[in-house]
C-alpha cells in the first residue's frame, strides 16, 4: 500500500508539472506570435518611411551633368559655391574634433 501512495503521488506530481510547464510553454509561444506580428508592422513602416525619405533626397538631389558649352562664369560661381561649402564643413568637423578632444583630455588627464 505504501507504494502505492508513493507512485500515485509521484504521478500526479508529474501530470502537474507537465501541465505547468506546457501552459507555459503555450503562453511563450502565443506571446512570441504577437511579437513576430508586431516586430512585421514596424517592418512594414520602417519601409514605407524608408521609401519617403530616399524620394524626398532624390527630390533634393541636384544633378549635375555635363556643362560643355555652358557659361564659365557661371560654372565658376557654382564651383566656387561649391568649394566654400566644402570649406565650411571642414571648419565644422575641425572645431567639432577640437572640441571632442579637449572634453577628452580634461576628462582623462584632468
Amino acid at each position: 500500500m505504501l507504494w502505492f501512495t508513493v507512485w500515485t503521488v509521484l504521478t500526479l506530481a508529474t501530470l502537474a508539472g507537465a501541465f505547468w510547464l506546457g501552459r507555459r510553454l503555450w503562453r511563450s509561444a502565443v506571446a512570441l506570435g504577437h511579437e513576430v506580428v508586431r516586430a512585421g508592422d514596424v517592418a512594414q513602416q520602417l519601409a514605407e518611411r524608408t521609401a519617403q525619405l530616399e524620394a524626398q533626397a532624390r527630390a533634393a538631389q541636384q544633378r549635375s551633368g555635363p556643362a560643355l558649352g555652358g557659361d564659365a562664369d557661371a560654372l565658376r560661381q557654382h564651383v566656387e559655391q561649391l568649394r566654400a561649402a566644402r570649406r565650411a564643413r571642414r571648419t565644422e568637423r575641425r572645431a567639432r574634433h577640437r572640441t571632442t578632444v579637449a572634453d577628452a583630455a580634461t576628462r582623462w588627464l584632468g
